[in-house]
């Protein structure tokens, strides 16, 4: 999808690979500044972590499985990954 709307200008261009969790290095403050959202499978999805579009995957959590330093457990899905403004 290309926005080429005045406001779409001054929104950062989506990363291949971004994470919601600030302590990651694939974290990046500037796109979440605005909504975004992600295809996954042709579905919108709204429980995703992580993504990667060139290697296909997007991290979701397992349930309300927390890891032992509480954070939620997250499974990888492989498929079609698509990252937009909305």
């Amino acid at each position: 999808m290309t926005d080429t709307s005045p406001i779409a200008a001054d929104r950062p261009t989506l990363p291949d690979r971004l994470a919601i969790d600030a302590r990651s290095p694939h974290h990046v403050r500037a796109v979440f500044e605005h909504d975004i959202g992600i295809r996954f499978n042709g579905k919108d999805r709204n429980d995703v972590e992580e993504y990667c579009i060139s290697e296909g995957w997007v991290r979701v959590p397992a349930g309300k499985t927390l890891d032992r330093k509480g954070q939620p457990l997250l499974i990888k899905i492989k498929g079609t990954v698509e990252a937009f403004y909305r």
